[in-house]
């Protein structure tokens, strides 16, 4: 290629660069693109994708295998969702397990998902199994409910293959590694190989699992919303572009570990902090950025080091006219724990067009 490695954007945290750099040496990396919201993360730098040849690397997948965005148009009032914004609130509270919650019962799938293999299927009743369908997490997912440039409310939905997704990628990163332990390293399997071939049905089980835990989560929030107002969800214009992935693009092993599939034409969600919502973008498929775009606007703080720099009365004043859990156990998802989603925006001209932005009412997190 005539493009092997492209760092997007400015300002990218030496770690980062680093673990990037690292990766690109590989005998077995044909490219790589760093995207503008990158940041250190495990093994692999948060926003890199990395081309190789029949290689597939759990760790630059990472843990929450298929964790990703769901968005769509509802024909909710803006006004409506305003006035009842806390009663709706707590209605998602009440109907979604947030954090370290799940069902008390399965919630089965509306739709049949691949079959893991033994071991994945072994993991998956270890971790709760559907039990963990329609439920959302911690840390950085969410429910936003807000409104496009025209009023028009959206709902989106930030969330992952939760726990299972978690044991899954635990297990292949401590069979890749030298001496079966969970260690950081670049270590992966062929992906022709009897592993390789292993991960490739866990990681699809997975990435089957993740949408179908979105969509149980948006009827969900359906249900809270409506209980309060009327209208509904527009599902045949839902998108859904999960972010931590590897797939087969011609010749190529592309993983993407924090970065959002944007081919020509593809649309895709790109989400900033609470306060500053959400960018619905149409890809262009640069191919230097291996057709492909940031998933959200990078940290520039680590949860430790925001939860001891961040005000908390900051957090609150940044947050005014916004519903959510704004206080001290949040602190470390304010928007001053993250980089400018705008300016992030501007980096990736070159792969995505910009097709509205959702401004927050109600921001729902674990």
């Amino acid at each position: 290629m005539d493009f092997p490695y492209r760092v997007f954007g400015e300002g990218i945290d030496d770690g980062a660069l680093d673990q990037f750099y690292s990766a690109v040496e590989l005998p077995y990396v044909t490219a790589a693109a760093l995207m503008p919201d990158a940041h250190r993360g495990y093994t692999l730098p948060i926003g890199a994708v990395v081309a190789t040849d029949n290689m597939v690397m759990p760790s630059w997948v990472g843990y929450d295998i298929g964790c990703g965005m769901l968005a769509m148009p509802t024909s909710y009032g803006e006004l409506d969702v305003l006035d009842k914004a806390y009663q709706i609130y707590a209605n998602i509270l009440n109907q979604v397990p947030v954090g370290f919650k799940h069902n008390r019962r399965p919630l089965l799938p509306t739709h049949d998902i691949a079959r893991p293999t033994e071991t994945g299927e072994s993991i998956f009743d270890t971790k709760g199994g559907y039990r963990q369908l329609g439920t959302l997490g911690g840390g950085n997912h969410f429910i936003e409910i807000g409104y496009g440039w025209d009023r028009q409310v959206w709902l989106v939905i930030h969330s992952g293959s939760r726990g299972i997704g978690h044991g899954i990628a635990s297990h292949y990163m401590r069979k890749a590694s030298p001496d079966d332990k969970l260690r950081e390293g670049h270590y992966g399997f062929e992906a022709d190989s009897p592993d390789g071939l292993d991960y490739q049905q866990d990681q699809e089980f997975c990435l089957q699992f993740a949408l179908q835990n979105r969509l149980a989560i948006a009827k969900r929030v359906e249900n809270a919303i409506s209980s309060c107002i009327g209208g509904r969800m527009d599902y045949v214009n839902l998108i859904n572009r999960n972010h931590n992935h590897v797939e087969k693009r011609g010749d190529l092993w592309i993983h993407r570990k924090g970065a959002t599939h944007a081919e020509a034409g593809m649309m895709g969600v790109v989400p900033g902090n609470m306060r500053d919502g959400t960018y619905i973008v149409r890809g262009k498929g640069h191919a230097p950025a291996l057709w492909s775009s940031s998933h959200g606007a990078g940290r520039v703080m680590g949860r430790k080091e925001a939860k001891r720099r961040v005000d908390v009365e900051d957090f609150r004043r940044t947050m005014d006219g916004i519903t959510a859990k704004v206080g001290a156990s949040t602190v470390d998802e304010s928007p001053f724990a993250y980089k400018d989603i705008h300016s992030v925006m501007e980096h990736q001209t070159a792969m995505v067009d910009i097709i509205d932005h959702i401004t927050p009412l109600i921001n729902v997190k674990g």
